[in-house]
C-alpha cells in the first residue's frame, strides 16, 4: 500500500473472509461468511457485497470528516494482534498509529477507531487488506452528544444570506426552509437504510461504492470535496467584507498597484488561517467550532437588538414572489441545510442508533428556525437594501453590530482549518511516499489549497451568487440526487411501488432544480463581471 507501513504482530490471527447478503424482496439484511478455506458457504449468494478488497481512496474521509462534529481525542483505543496502517505524514496527514492524536471524537467523549486489518489464514495469494473502510467504531456517542453534532453541522454561514434570499425570491420565499427541511430529512434517512443494508458501510462514500462500485465512490467523494472547497472560499469572503466595514478606509498602493479593503484583508485573513491548516492538533480550533452553534445565536440575537433596541428601522418593502429569481433564493436555502457528509458519521458512533431520527429531526428543526427567523428577520430590518450577509448592513457604531461582525469573523477562521483539512488529507493520499515525508510535502499541499482559496475568493467576490451555486449545483447533489439514486441501487429490489415513485419523483426534483438554479447563478456572475 503507497503511503503506509504496514506492521503485524507476532500472533497473527484468522479471520474469516466476510460477505454480507441483502434480501432484494424485504430489504433485511442476511448475513453468510466463507468457510476458512476461501470457499464459499452454502447460503452465498449473488446478492453478496464483497466487504474485503483493496483500499479505496479516499481512506481519510471519516477520520477527517469526524473533525467536524467535536473535539478530537488525545489517543486512540489499543487493540491486540492486528495489523495497523501508520501514516506517514508529519502535518496531519491519514494516521491511524496508537500513538498519534485522533480528529475523528465527537463532541464531548467519543472515540475513534483504529485502522485494524485482521490477518488471515488464506493462502498468500489470497490474501487481502481490509476495505476502504474502518473497522465499526466504537457506539459511544450519546444522543445529546448526536444532537449537539447534529445542529453544529447544519448551522453555519448559510445562516447570514437567508435575508437576501428574500430579498431575490420575496416573502412567500422563505417556505422554501421548511420544504428543504423537509426533503433533507427524508434523504438522510435514506443514507441511514443504505447504512443498514451492510455493517460494512460507514460513510458517505461507502455508500457510494455499495451502489455503484468505484465510481460512485469516486463521484460522490469529489463533490463533497467540492462543497468543501466552497465553503473554504465563502470564508474568506466573509472575512474580508466583515472586516471591510469595520476599517473601510483601509487601503494599500505601491509600485502602480492599488489594494481596496475588501483586497488587504483577504489577503490578512489568508495570512491568519495560513499556520492553521500546518497544525497537527486541531483539538482548539475543534472546540471553538463546536462554539459555532451559540455564535449564530449571538449573531441572531444582535441582529434582533439592532432592529428593536437600536431602532435601526423595520421598512415595508419587498414583493411576494419573485419567480425571475426563485432560483438564487432555492440555491442559498438549500445551502442551509448541506450536512449530509456527516451524518452518516454521527449515525454510525452513536449508542442507541434507533434515536438517530430523533437526532435527525430536532437538529433540521433547529436549523429551520433559526434560518427563517435570520431570513424574516433581516429583511424586515434592512429591506430591499440587504446585503449579501446581514452583517455588512448593521451600523458600526452599535456595540450590537461589532460583536456581531468580530463573533463571524473570529467563528470562520476557527472553522476554516477544520473545512480545509478533510480536502488536503485526500490529497495527500494520493502523494508518493518519499515526498510526502519531506515534510515539504504537506506545507506545500495544503499552502497551494489555502492561495487558491483566496484566488478565487478576489476574482469572484459574490457572496451570495456563489452561495447559491454551490447550493443548487453541490448541495443538491449531496442532499437529494445522490442519496435517492444510492437508495434505489442499493435497496430497490425491496421497494413498493411507491416507495420507488416517491425517490425517482423527488430526483427528478432535485435535478430540476440542479440544472435551473446553476444556469442562473453562473448568469448573475457572469453578470458581475
Amino acid at each position: 500500500m503507497k503511503g503506509y507501513d504496514v506492521e503485524v504482530d507476532d500472533d497473527a490471527f484468522q479471520t474469516n473472509d466476510e460477505r454480507v447478503c441483502v434480501n432484494v424482496d424485504n430489504g433485511e439484511d442476511d448475513e453468510s461468511t466463507e468457510s476458512e478455506t476461501g470457499s464459499p458457504s452454502p447460503n452465498s449468494s449473488p446478492n453478496c457485497l464483497q466487504l474485503n478488497h483493496s483500499p479505496s481512496w479516499p481512506q481519510s474521509y471519516r477520520e477527517s470528516m469526524d473533525m467536524f462534529k467535536g473535539p478530537p481525542s488525545n489517543s486512540f483505543p489499543k487493540g491486540n494482534n492486528t495489523t495497523r496502517l501508520t501514516g506517514t505524514n508529519p502535518f496531519g496527514g491519514y494516521q491511524s498509529s496508537d500513538d498519534e492524536t485522533s480528529l475523528g471524537k465527537p463532541f464531548i467523549s467519543e472515540r475513534t477507531l483504529d485502522e485494524e486489518v485482521s490477518a488471515t489464514t488464506l493462502p498468500e495469494s489470497q490474501q487481502i487488506i481490509s476495505v476502504n473502510r474502518s473497522m465499526p467504531s466504537p457506539k459511544q456517542c450519546s444522543f445529546t452528544q448526536a444532537l449537539v453534532n447534529g445542529i453544529n453541522v447544519l448551522t453555519g454561514i448559510g445562516l447570514l444570506t437567508t435575508p437576501y434570499a428574500v430579498k431575490e425570491g420575496g416573502w412567500l420565499s422563505p417556505t422554501l426552509l421548511l420544504i428543504f427541511g423537509v426533503i433533507a430529512c427524508y434523504t438522510v434517512i435514506l443514507l441511514k437504510r443504505c447504512l443498514e443494508s451492510s455493517p460494512g458501510l460507514q460513510t458517505y462514500p461507502d455508500i457510494g461504492q455499495a451502489a455503484f462500485g468505484i465510481t460512485g465512490r469516486l463521484v460522490i467523494a469529489v463533490t463533497l470535496y467540492a462543497e468543501l472547497y466552497a465553503a473554504c472560499v465563502e470564508y474568506v469572503i466573509i472575512m474580508s467584507e466583515n472586516l471591510s466595514t469595520i476599517f473601510p478606509n483601509t487601503s494599500i498602493q505601491f509600485g502602480g498597484i492599488y489594494l481596496n479593503a475588501h483586497q488587504i484583508f483577504a489577503i490578512i485573513g489568508i495570512l491568519i488561517v495560513l499556520p492553521t491548516v500546518w497544525l497537527r492538533d486541531l483539538s482548539l480550533l475543534s472546540y471553538l467550532s463546536v462554539g459555532g452553534v451559540g455564535a449564530s445565536v449571538l449573531v441572531v440575537i444582535c441582529l434582533l437588538w439592532v432592529g428593536t433596541v437600536d431602532q435601526v428601522g423595520f421598512p415595508r418593502a419587498g414583493t411576494t414572489l419573485n419567480l425571475a429569481n426563485i432560483p438564487i433564493s432555492i440555491g442559498i436555502y438549500s445551502f442551509c441545510y448541506s450536512g449530509h457528509s456527516v451524518f452518516p458519521n454521527i449515525y454510525t458512533s452513536m449508542k442507541e442508533p434507533s434515536r438517530f431520527p430523533l437526532v435527525l429531526i430536532a437538529s433540521i428543526i433547529f436549523c429551520w428556525f433559526m434560518s427563517t427567523g435570520a431570513a424574516i428577520s433581516g429583511f424586515l430590518i434592512f429591506g430591499d437594501s440587504v446585503e449579501s450577509q446581514f452583517t455588512l448592513n448593521m451600523p458600526t457604531k452599535f456595540a450590537a453590530s461589532k460583536i456581531a461582525v468580530w463573533t463571524v469573523v473570529i467563528i470562520t477562521i476557527s472553522k476554516y482549518a477544520l473545512t480545509l483539512t478533510p480536502i488536503a488529507l485526500s490529497l495527500e493520499e494520493l502523494v508518493p511516499t518519499t515526498w510526502l515525508t519531506s515534510y515539504g510535502g504537506s506545507i506545500l499541499i495544503r499552502a497551494a489549497l489555502v492561495i487558491s482559496t483566496l484566488v478565487v475568493a478576489l476574482k469572484v467576490p459574490f457572496f451570495a451568487f456563489l452561495m447559491a451555486l454551490a447550493g443548487s449545483l453541490l448541495t443538491m447533489l449531496i442532499t437529494i440526487i445522490f442519496p435517492c439514486a444510492c437508495y434505489l441501487s442499493i435497496r430497490g429490489g425491496g421497494l413498493t411501488n411507491l416507495q420507488r415513485a416517491v425517490c425517482i419523483c423527488t430526483t427528478m426534483l432535485g435535478l430540476l432544480i440542479a440544472c435551473d438554479g446553476t444556469y442562473s447563478a453562473v448568469i448573475r456572475i457572469a453578470g458581475q463581471n
